[in-house]
């Protein structure tokens, strides 16, 4: 029989996916990955044991939410969810609940799943029927990635989970039900996972499988099977005994014949959910030329960017196939071979993970063990693609058919360039294989800005009310709020199968006029396209506001340009928020996707049910937005002369600095993609103070200085969270060169000084707390727009930043002194408005040249070690903090190790010392110095001077020693960097501090050891989205207490404080600054373990007016009683001063009005009044307790 045509093939496989497409009366939504495994996993569940970790959070979020909503499961149920402390509790209640007979889910990804791998060997030991539902995600080593791979499921491969991959987001709906049938019916523990982000967070519009179609489908027999056998006083039996070697063998293997079961169980259930779909699945599927030559194997979301491709090819003559494992766990080996076709001559494995030292990765040595059982000979070559969601496209799928044909290279890796082992596949050729009738449009904005929200409001908009499919993934930076959000939407008459980034755009927006400058936005952009820019320049300054390069594009391509001044739609209106909705409305009347008075309508729709918990006003002021857009939509005419044109605006300066140019530069232009190995750092190590080169101008104003109002105190400096507002304090010398516009004035209480305060408008984020905190009569800072501060002041900043440190004598620690420092944190990527920053930065300049700091995973770590940049830096003489992150969970104790190595390393140096003193071979000057370091090496100050004499003396007496006193001496200088004493400070949030990381916490703290640990407290799981901590007080709402928290704030200060030798602070910077300064101060010097607990207003707070408030609200915190300010002092036990200072005043504000001023307490009041009204009274009540039993402590002190 003659092979078929080339195009026969692809009609029968369109006619087969068409058939298996899904059946049309099946109710359509628009979702992601995880709200699709969630809602079948809800079905199920009695009990949900979950812990928050990115990027499967959102699966037990919605299951919470629905259990809110009195969602009832498939036994008439509403779903028991618990929030744990850790993965690890998690999976402890897992294991709990089902060895109680509850049928119990969970949601993890990363290390929260290989935390959860011990009780894993436990779950499928026992038998026991549940679902583990993963966004895979890659797992840390050379630095955190909080993307999507298969390095987290593959760690799991041996505990005895069967494991099932999904490639979609319907995929997700489809075989998360296959999961939980197959568990019950084989007794058998799932994993059931999908790729995060890429499949986790991508919406689609798919088939949605109801409670009522999944009921038939269920054993209940099995359900009732598994009940009867959990653990009963009723009817009792032991589990989980110890088995001695002689028996503990034979009852491993006694479990064989459960797991030889799960094959084809697994697909009896496929074929079930298949008859109820209409969508046919396999152990192992195949797709493509039945008489394929080359085929590829592979798990995940990359399958379907393979299948376009082997559909694009074999309309072009070729002959290849791909093989989707479905099943993973327990590998299917008959299956397997059975679906690969008989002609194919050779097969790439290709894995999205990689175990360095290896044969290969895991799905690769599977396949070759097996074909060798099977007796089948195939050429099989073994690749690595997509780790951390790398792109993987096919343009890249080509080149590894094309590696079959050719070269052959194996153990290769595609979508990178390996210049150092060169095992990489080049990519040649760019195809296009997704459908040519979809349209793509990508949409550039700045995270915070709504732009992401809008995005996913419009592709429901269109999924839901429209015959199309639709489909949107965003990709994002690593900064908090203010870094570059990407998204990628597309629409179709036909299912969309492109899981990678969009390469070929129909429409372009951009939200943020600072990006013309940034970014290539427009190469993607097909010819003719439509380009939308969110400007306040009017249609006739394009031609000197854009950079030549884009006007070239722009020409060249036939672009179709617009602009809009979203910033004044949404000032008409009288708000400060909506530039995305009034984006979004251009955008739905320029794509021309549907009808824009539809669009309007559905907008409306959405935005009532988007932001109707806000309060009527929020909802207005939204459609306002809709309402006014088109109105000041302008279409730019450009002249012909733009293709060649030289002019324009003049790019940004480029840093003379190698670093920058070779690694930064292309990273923050979006250019990452392309460097090559050679470029990293093995280890990944990376330099500090590199945030200084980025200088990203993302405000719309920042603030400008009047040197004739400001009094010299300095708040404004404290409490910038981006440290981009600086004194400088120099005599009329050092500032000789001076700028003409570099005005200063003489400086208060330091004589012969000058004194002038320098805002960085480039680095600033116009959060605006500085002019709040303003003491003066009249305000010494007003906001401008950047544009002119940039004009003022660009070059006073150059020449501010390039001053020396100031030469004056600043003796005492206070608020006005500390802002003389530098900081030693600087533009980071958090927030406008953080208010944990200011913290960190004051810490890093009264400690930071010998700062260690050991940061737990969170906000603080994301802002603070992100690639590409380090806002940690250096002084003067090249010192600065050093900084690490290990994990989550184990923050304290990895500060802890970095205090025991100093300690170790400096008593080795003390030894040394004492030797060469005993000798008595060196200088009665370098003896003095000796015994000076000897006595006062656990004072930071007068080891430093003792130092400096050491160092100083070091080479002359080199000159003059010899025999074991030169060695000792060059001993000592080996070490010299360790003289100095070093500070250790341990740094997180309170999800850290509180929940997942307490048990390290309290076992540094308990030490005794000199450790200083700083606790940056959001009351919420800040880095995450905002889900509830033992921190979150009571009424509060937060994700996993959404309707409001019924259990009081953890105390963890009175925990510290509790062992009596600790140092303990509460602080809140906006409302004692001298009480912040003095509690780090008095935390360093303590020779024992501090901790200091700092209240840090959230952008998840919802506080009224934004983060511009952020220090006000901290002041307001404190003035109604809600946080407490106090110092205790072990040092002051047994003296006349009360160790425990209560710092805060008697509460004279409106309690209840805080609570009001913030969404996550007034929602609930809009949502369930009566509920709030209870909550809110005792969340005040356990405040005034709080307050009345630290002031009776301390009075107890005084009278001891």
């Amino acid at each position: 029989m003659c092979p078929a045509h080339p195009l026969v093939r692809v009609m029968q496989q369109n006619t087969q996916r068409y058939l298996f497409g899904g059946l049309s009366d099946m109710k359509k939504m628009t979702i992601d990955g995880n709200t699709a495994a969630a809602h079948i996993a809800y079905a199920f569940s009695d009990v949900a044991a979950i812990y928050p970790i990115t990027p499967s959070s959102p699966m037990a979020e919605n299951c919470d939410d629905w259990a809110g909503q009195g969602r009832k499961n498939l036994f008439g149920n509403v779903l028991k969810i618990a929030e744990m402390q850790s993965e690890a509790g998690a999976a402890g209640a897992v294991h709990g609940s089902l060895a109680a007979g509850a049928l119990t889910s969970t949601f993890t990804a990363s290390q929260g799943l290989l935390l959860m791998i011990p009780n894993m060997y436990k779950i499928a030991g026992e038998l026991l029927p549940c679902v583990f539902n993963v966004s895979a995600r890659s797992v840390a080593g050379h630095a955190l990635n909080i993307f999507g791979d298969h390095s987290d499921v593959m760690a799991c491969r041996q505990t005895g989970f069967a494991m099932l991959a999904a490639n979609s987001v319907q995929e997700v709906m489809d075989l998360t039900l296959v999961s939980y049938l197959s568990t019950i019916e084989s007794s058998v523990p799932f994993l059931n996972f999908f790729d995060g982000f890429r499949t986790s967070h991508e919406v689609d519009k798919i088939d949605v499988i109801e409670y009522d179609e999944i009921k038939p489908l269920v054993n209940f027999k099995k359900v009732d099977e598994f009940r009867a056998r959990a653990l009963n006083p009723e009817h009792p039996h032991q589990q989980g005994t110890a088995q001695n070697p002689d028996i503990y063998f034979q009852n491993r293997e006694a479990s064989n014949k459960y797991y030889d079961a799960v094959p084809a169980i697994v697909q009896a259930q496929m074929d079930k959910v298949s008859a109820l779909t209409g969508r046919k699945y396999n152990l192992v599927d195949y797709y493509g030329a039945p008489d394929a030559d080359r085929v590829i194997v592979i798990m995940g979301s990359g399958a379907e960017a393979v299948e376009e491709t082997v559909d694009y090819l074999n309309a072009r003559g070729h002959k290849v196939g791909l093989l989707k494992v479905r099943l993973y766990r327990p590998f299917p080996q008959d299956a397997f071979v059975k679906a690969i076709p008989a002609t194919a001559k050779v097969v790439t494995v290709m894995d999205r993970t990689k175990e360095p030292g290896a044969q290969g990765e895991p799905l690769y040595l599977d396949v070759v063990s097996a074909l060798n059982e099977a007796g089948v000979q195939k050429e099989v070559l073994c690749g690595r693609y997509g780790l951390g969601s790398k792109e993987f496209n096919p343009s890249m799928v080509n080149a590894i058919y094309e590696n079959m044909s050719g070269e052959k290279k194996d153990r290769f890796t595609v979508g990178i360039n390996d210049d150092v082992t060169f095992h990489s596949l080049n990519v040649t050729e760019k195809i296009d294989a997704s459908d040519a009738s979809a349209i793509s449009c990508k949409f550039y904005g700045l995270g915070s800005d709504g732009t992401v929200g809008a995005n996913k409001n419009s592709i429901k908009i269109i999924g839901d009310h429209t015959d199309k499919y639709a489909q949107a993934y965003f990709a994002y930076d690593s900064k908090k709020s203010g870094g570059i959000t990407i998204s990628h939407l597309r629409f179709s008459d036909k299912p969309i199968r492109s899981t990678y980034l969009i390469d070929q755009a129909d429409f372009v927006a951009c939200h943020n006029e600072s990006y013309v400058l940034r970014y290539d936005m427009l190469s993607d952009l097909k010819d003719g396209g439509t380009f939308l820019l969110n400007s306040q320049w009017e249609p006739e300054e394009m031609d000197a506001k854009l950079p030549a390069a884009m006007k070239n594009m722009i020409a060249k391509k036939h672009v179709k340009f617009y602009t809009l001044d979203g910033l004044k739609v949404i000032q008409e209106i009288g708000t400060k928020k909506g530039v995305n909705t009034v984006m979004q409305a251009a955008f739905f009347k320029l794509a021309n996707v549907i009808p824009y008075e539809d669009a309007e309508r559905y907008m409306k729709e959405m935005i009532k049910k988007s932001y109707g918990k806000k309060g009527d006003a929020v909802v207005a002021m939204n459609n306002a937005c809709v309402d006014n857009a088109i109105a000041h939509l302008k279409e730019v005419k450009y002249p012909q002369s733009w293709e060649t044109t030289t002019n324009g605006a003049a790019p940004l300066p480029v840093p003379n600095d190698e670093y920058f140019k070779n690694f930064i530069a292309p990273i923050t232009a979006q250019e990452g993609d392309k460097l090559p190995v050679s470029a990293f750092n093995p280890n990944g190590y990376v330099p500090t103070g590199t945030t200084k080169f980025e200088k990203r101008g993302i405000a719309v104003s920042v603030p400008m200085w009047d040197k004739d109002k400001c009094i010299q105190c300095n708040r404004c400096a404290l409490v910038c969270p981006h440290a981009t507002i600086r004194p400088t304090l120099a005599t009329a010398e050092e500032l000789a060169d001076k700028p003409a516009t570099f005005e200063t004035k003489p400086a208060i209480g330091v004589k012969g000084y000058e004194f002038r305060m320098q805002v960085s408008p480039f680095d600033c984020t116009g959060c605006s707390n500085c002019v709040a905190v303003c003491p003066a009569k009249e305000k010494a800072l007003t906001m401008v727009p950047l544009d002119e501060a940039i004009a003022k002041e660009e070059e006073n900043w150059d020449y501010a930043a390039n001053l020396k440190e100031t030469s004056a004598e600043l003796k005492s620690v206070n608020v006005k002194n500390s802002q003389f420092k530098k900081p030693l944190f600087e533009f980071s990527g958090a927030c406008a408005g953080c208010g944990e920053t200011p913290y960190v930065k004051l810490m890093t300049q009264l400690f930071g040249d010998r700062m260690l700091i050991a940061n737990a995973t969170g906000c603080s770590s994301i802002y603070g070690g992100s690639a590409p940049t380090c806002p940690y830096t250096k002084n003067d003489k090249g010192r600065g903090p050093a900084w690490a992150n290990s994990l989550f969970e184990d923050n304290a104790e990895f500060g802890y190790g970095m205090h025991l190595a100093y300690d170790t390393r400096r008593n080795v140096l003390a030894n040394n010392i004492t030797s060469l003193i005993g000798l008595d071979a060196i200088s009665e000057d370098m003896k003095a110095a000796l015994n000076s370091w000897l006595e006062n090496r656990e004072d930071a100050q007068k080891s430093e001077e003792a130092t400096n004499a050491i160092l100083a003396l070091l080479p002359e007496e080199k000159k003059t020693a010899n025999g074991l006193s030169l060695e000792l001496l060059e001993s000592i200088e080996a070490r010299k960097d360790c003289l100095i004493k070093k500070s250790v400070w341990i740094v997180g949030g309170d999800g850290w501090a509180y929940d997942i990381g307490y048990n390290g916490v309290d076992h540094v703290l308990a030490s005794g050891e000199d450790v200083n640990i700083l606790v940056l407290d959001t009351e919420v799981y800040s880095n995450t989205g905002g889900q509830a901590s033992k921190s979150t007080p009571t009424g509060a709402i937060a994700k996993f207490a959404a309707t409001g928290k019924r259990t009081k704030k953890k105390d963890l200060a009175l925990l510290a404080m509790d062992y009596g030798y600790v140092y303990v602070a509460q602080v809140s910077m906006g409302a004692d600054m001298n009480q912040v300064v003095k509690a780090f101060a008095e935390a360093e010097a303590y020779h024992g373990p501090s901790i200091i607990i700092a209240y840090a207003p959230c952008i998840n707070h919802g506080i009224k007016g934004g983060m511009d408030n952020s220090q006000m609200e901290m002041k307001k915190a404190v003035d109604c009683g809600y946080w407490q300010l106090f110092r205790y002092n072990p040092t002051l036990v047994g003296t006349d001063k009360a160790p425990l200072a209560i710092d805060s005043k008697e509460p004279t504000d409106d309690y209840q009005a805080f609570l009001m001023n913030e969404t996550r307490y007034a929602s609930l009041a809009k949502m369930n009044p009566d509920a709030a009204k209870v909550l809110f009274a005792k969340n005040e009540e356990d405040a005034a307790k709080k307050r009345a039993f630290y002031v009776k402590k301390a009075a107890s002190y005084t009278e001891e």
